[in-house]
């Protein structure tokens, strides 16, 4: 656990209607050992608010292309859950940079995908190890790490097919 996850490091909820922010503590905090999470609900319009992180930094009220973008961000999954000391990872600045971010993803499960087309599958022992020795980088993003088992190219492809489709749902919701 980060030394940062105190009582005074709390989690921030955004409103997307109302445009404010608001931290709450823990329920840890109030009753000690639970772990439980509960609901958050906006005071001014009473919606359910937005767990956006421990890291999130709220935009001025008016700023609405921001308010925009950063509930995009939140329909596709990008949250600022981190316990500040490896930081929330990258997060494009605007609606355009998202959606570039996301086909060059694309383009890079298109091209493992590629990669699992024209394998040439392994049908012995030795032909396995080589092809490992040969292929771990692509292969352990599918395989379960296990050298033994020979990894079908019809998994491969069904893998990159799921995260092909997740990428372009996710472009489906922020346009």
């Amino acid at each position: 656990m980060c030394r940062y996850a105190m009582t005074s490091y709390k989690p921030h909820y955004a409103c997307f209607n109302c445009r404010k922010t608001f931290k709450r503590r823990l329920m840890g905090d109030i009753k000690k050992g639970e772990k439980s999470v509960f609901e958050s609900k906006c005071p001014e319009c009473g919606e359910l608010m937005a767990n956006m992180g421990l890291d999130f930094e709220s935009p001025k009220k008016d700023d609405l292309k921001k308010w925009d973008h950063l509930k995009s961000l939140y329909s596709v999954g990008i949250t600022f859950h981190s316990c500040g000391c490896s930081g929330p990872g990258y997060i494009p600045n605007s609606k355009e940079k998202l959606i570039e971010y996301f086909e060059r993803l694309k383009e890079g499960y298109f091209k493992n995908l590629d990669f699992w087309r024209a394998r040439i599958e392994p049908s012995t022992n030795i032909e396995r190890d080589k092809d490992w020795n040969r292929n771990w980088a692509e292969l352990g993003k599918v395989a379960s790490k296990n050298r033994k088992e020979i990894v079908k190219n019809q998994e491969g492809i069904d893998h990159w097919l799921k995260k092909v489709k997740e990428i372009e749902n996710k472009i489906e919701l922020i346009k």
